[in-house]
């Protein structure tokens, strides 16, 4: 892409009423717009980041047996109503509105209810189970506060799964390939090692659940950690009954701040027996499905990256969701050979698979430098008027700050 026929702009300042760092950077670099608080747009470079974690995340629950799909986001409030999760005293997240035909509808804050009683039209037998399903959804929860930008946002992208077993020996078995799949995807994302499984309450899904805590500043939650035993609780879930049960003391934890970037429900077969979801046995007994819900917030994911490694001068991607793999700078003003040796360079790198940003606009090398860091694109390219003479060019890393001169060849093979 030519950074000329960009039509969005970095900007020196972010909003006023924007406190967050995630949505000051990514406004400012021209990844989101903000509509009102708690709620943004993604714009082109945005959707590419969005588009890569989605990516990811997908390759993932599809390696564990997922099916994806998409459902959508009007909730009938007499299916709710079944489980007891309709009134804003049991949910208090809900946004919701009146038929013009008469009756009330609910806006998509979870998807529990709905799937199971789809998969009512699906599930007959015990030949039909397992099933895994999966979806990509825009969830809208009408938050008191939504301060920490995309982080915490009234509309957000989650991908939320939902499993569908026999019984509990079958659902304990695909809950911990669950944990294994969510782990890859947190290493692919760079957050690998600071991401821990982590013990806490249910809230509004079940009594307990894990959660995926990545240890980041600007983080909303207090967790326990130990690392040399991976093991992880929610302080909201600290006590000795759960130390106990974990084999471990107060004294061998340590105090982080950290996201949650996702989480894990065990229902059990209550929701199947709300909502009539039964199989039928080799004895032609009618048995309730054991269900079980996974999420990753994946705009969400995309704040806690941002805020997890941004530095001084800007956002720093990991290569694994940057929008572009390099950012190409052309420096030359009028000079013919810096914009014929430029463009040459993009279409190679282009044929080489190399996604590329090439900032070919008709400005100055501290704004094109600045506006670089900013955005956050993991190698920087320069091509001058002085590295046509040098023969090489100007590569440098954005997060290490690494600095090499390269020949198109061995820039080739690098980024090979």
């Amino acid at each position: 892409m030519r950074q000329s026929q960009l039509f969005t702009k970095t900007r020196r300042e972010a909003p006023k009423d924007e406190v967050s760092k995630n949505a000051q950077l990514l406004i400012r670099a021209g990844y989101i717009h903000k509509e009102m608080a708690g709620v943004y747009s993604y714009l082109p470079l945005g959707l590419r980041v969005q588009n890569k974690i989605r990516q990811i995340v997908r390759e993932e629950m599809n390696k564990i047996g997922g099916q994806e799909l998409i459902m959508t986001s009007l909730q009938r409030k007499e299916l709710w109503e079944k489980t007891k999760r309709w009134s804003d005293e049991a949910v208090d997240v809900w946004f919701k509105s009146e038929l013009k035909a008469g009756g009330e509808v609910g806006f998509g804050w979870s998807h529990e209810e709905p799937i199971a009683e789809m998969m009512k039209n699906y599930v007959a037998s015990f030949r039909d189970l397992p099933i895994y399903v999966y979806q990509f959804q825009t969830k809208l929860r009408n938050e008191l506060r939504a301060k920490s930008g995309i982080m915490r946002g009234r509309e957000f992208v989650m991908k939320d799964m939902y499993s569908f077993c026999l019984g509990e020996e079958d659902h304990t078995r695909f809950y911990n390939q669950s944990i294994d799949a969510y782990t890859r995807v947190y290493e692919r994302l760079g957050i690998g090692d600071d991401t821990f499984v982590t013990f806490a309450s249910g809230g509004a899904f079940t009594q307990f659940s894990h959660e995926f805590q990545t240890i980041v500043e600007t983080g909303e939650d207090t967790i326990y950690i130990n690392r040399e035993k991976k093991i992880a609780i929610n302080q909201e879930v600290l006590n000795e009954k759960t130390l106990k049960s974990l084999g471990v003391s107060r004294e061998e934890l340590e105090e982080v701040k950290t996201a949650e970037v996702g989480n894990i429900f065990n229902f059990g077969t209550q929701k199947s027996e709300d909502l009539g979801l039964h199989y039928k046995n080799e004895k032609g007994e009618q048995i309730p499905v054991w269900m079980g819900s996974y999420g990753i917030g994946i705009t969400r994911l995309m704040g806690v990256l941002v805020d997890k490694f941004a530095d001084a001068k800007g956002i720093v991607w990991p290569e694994a969701v940057a929008p572009f793999r390099v950012h190409l700078i052309e420096l030359g003003g009028d000079n013919e050979d810096v914009k014929r040796e430029a463009e040459e360079l993009y279409r190679e790198l282009e044929s080489a698979g190399v996604e590329v940003l090439w900032d070919d606009r008709e400005a100055r090398a501290g704004e094109k430098f600045a506006d670089s860091d900013l955005i956050g694109i993991p190698l920087r390219i320069v091509v001058s008027e002085k590295t046509l003479a040098a023969g090489k060019f100007e590569c440098t890393e954005r997060a290490s700050g690494k600095a090499e001169h390269r020949s198109l060849s061995e820039l080739i093979g690098y980024l090979s």
